[in-house]
């Protein structure tokens, strides 16, 4: 009888362990998140369908109909658009980030990565350069404790980012950390010492070696120069990017040495922010584009991008002649303090040349220029203003409410300038080879960063083009847009496993609602999320929550081909 009591005891324990875990099986998500039914657009240009998408970790692991599969989170994507995570080829963000790593104006608006480095990179520094910015890092409280690329994504890896984060290294930086800011060629020794600049950059991580030629002091560097230094990037793999020198008056020269050194150098080129600037010259888009596919027929590797606004933004004392920059920051205060120099400034500001980029004029004087953002507190009611409104104001000459303006902000402000054609930028949207890009940082409403504004391209961009160019105005197809959002600047730029929603990708994932998705800032009020944004997906994590974002900083440092560890 005790035999048969015991067995039935050990029987009954048995089925119940058998049962209890058969429903733990059952019941156990296979994924971690699981988007379903949604339009999924991947990427690739090729029509979107409706599937699910499963995510473990930070990579997909299954696209298709997944009716049987459970998340231990599930989005209901019915009636939206799945995509890759935007990618931003041309950001500012790499000091922001530290000042406010939640990379709010970026991620509300879908993108997951920004590529930076725009001629100036975030490194190498020195104590020159860390001295030119002093300004900025005090008003941020902003500790410079850098002095390598590799010593930069330390410190960005530890403390964390909203976003993914690639950078080249600028060409003006490396002659800045060697020669300082002074208008001559590099001796020997000079250049050899920024190409190994170039070299432990690319090491590092970096994507490439870019150029800003518009700007003091880049503007002082001869094409071999730069040949010179885009070998060195070429050798580990990497590309050349570049602001040209002109993207007006001197458009023609502008591109002629922009192909010259993709043949010279044998490097890939992107051409950041494609413009023809400059009323005289609008209705030149078709023959730049033109001239570029030649280049490409001829075996050229050229690319661009552009950002849909018709005004470009850039430090207020860009309106200076180069002379007048040359020497730095303190110099270039220094003379315009001197009322003899002031009137030699006024005379060639209203005048037009071909010398050197004039902004001021070519965006149609004082009413053409609008006030961004300042570093100066105490100047922040003029941001969002017209100087031509705030010289009326100060009952000034627009020239000296300019100047006076520089000064007060130490040379630290920055404008928006009217100069583009609707027309042409449409012109260039629709080139094959044209991707997307914000040339903005990433800003916030609140924390450190409230109180400044700036464009609204870096609040709007790609909601802008979802909503106004391909809903509202069929410029592009659904499917095109979201390929020069994100497979096609992947592919330039060799993020590897991004770009593409695809198994064993990175899930960087951008989910919008394509009915309702549009831009809400203004150049006046440029500080306003968009519409129609719901989920934002960072490597696995969700960082915007039905149009919330999270605490998430889920952001990766991503490296180029040369990274050695």
């Amino acid at each position: 009888m005790l035999l048969r009591i015991s067995f039935s005891i050990v029987l009954t324990t048995m089925l119940f362990f058998f049962f209890v875990s058969n429903s733990n099986t059952a019941s156990k998500p296979q994924y971690d998140l699981l988007i379903r039914n949604g339009l999924v657009v991947d990427g690739s240009g090729t029509p979107g369908r409706i599937a699910d998408v499963a995510v473990n970790g930070d990579r997909i692991v299954g696209i298709g109909k997944l009716k049987n599969s459970s998340g231990a989170r599930e989005i209901d994507a019915t009636g939206m658009v799945v995509a890759p995570g935007f990618i931003d080829m041309l950001g500012q963000s790499e000091t922001y980030l530290l000042i406010d790593p939640r990379a709010m104006s970026k991620i509300m608006m879908g993108v997951t990565t920004e590529v930076t480095g725009e001629g100036e990179s975030i490194a190498p520094v020195n104590e020159r350069l860390i001295k030119e910015q002093e300004d900025f890092n005090r008003r941020y409280k902003l500790s410079i404790d850098w002095r390598t690329l590799g010593e930069y994504f330390s410190r960005l890896e530890k403390q964390g980012s909203g976003v993914n984060l690639a950078t080249f290294v600028g060409a003006t930086q490396v002659r800045e950390y060697v020669i300082g800011f002074d208008n001559r060629p590099p001796t020997p020794a000079e250049l050899e010492q920024m190409k190994q600049l170039v070299a432990a950059a690319m090491k590092d991580g970096a994507l490439g070696v870019s150029t800003a030629l518009q700007y003091v002091p880049a503007r002082f560097a001869k094409t071999d120069e730069i040949v010179e230094l885009a070998k060195v990037a070429r050798q580990y793999g990497g590309i050349y990017a570049t602001h040209q020198r002109s993207e007006a008056n001197a458009l023609d020269e502008s591109l002629a040495e922009v192909l010259e050194i993709a043949r010279r150098a044998q490097i890939p080129v992107e051409i950041w922010h494609l413009k023809t600037a400059y009323k005289k010259n609008w209705g030149r888009m078709p023959e730049v584009l033109a001239r570029i596919k030649r280049a490409r027929a001829r075996g050229l590797d050229i690319t661009a991008d552009i950002y849909p606004y018709i005004a470009g933004s850039t430090g207020l004392s860009a309106c200076l002649p180069p002379w007048a920059l040359e020497g730095g920051t303190e110099k270039m205060l220094s003379r315009l303090k001197d009322t003899s120099v002031r009137q030699r400034l006024k005379g060639e500001i209203s005048t037009d040349s071909k010398e050197w980029e004039n902004i001021y004029l070519g965006s149609g004087g004082a009413p053409g220029v609008l006030i961004g953002s300042v570093i100066n507190r105490d100047l922040e009611a003029m941001q969002g203003k017209r100087l031509s409104q705030i010289a009326k104001d100060q009952g000034k000459d627009p020239l000296d409410a300019l100047f006076d303006l520089i000064l007060a902000d130490h040379g630290q402000t920055e404008a928006i300038y009217f100069m583009m054609s609707e027309e042409d930028m449409r012109t260039a949207m629709k080139a094959p080879f044209v991707s997307f890009c914000t040339d903005s940082e990433a800003r916030a409403n609140d924390g450190p960063l409230a109180g400044s504004k700036s464009h609204p391209r870096g609040w709007g961009s790609y909601p802008r083009i979802l909503g106004r160019y391909v809903r509202e105005e069929h410029l592009l197809t659904l499917e095109q847009a979201i390929h020069k959002m994100t497979g096609l600047p992947a592919k330039r730029v060799g993020l590897r496993d991004r770009g593409l929603l695809q198994t064993g990708s990175f899930a960087d994932i951008t989910i919008f609602d394509p009915r309702t998705i549009i831009d809400r800032a203004t150049f006046e009020m440029p500080n306003q999320h968009p519409e129609g944004i719901k989920f934002v997906i960072v490597n696995g994590q969700i960082s915007v929550d039905d149009g919330k974002r999270t605490p998430a900083l889920a952001g990766h440092v991503l490296r180029g081909p040369g990274y050695q560890k």
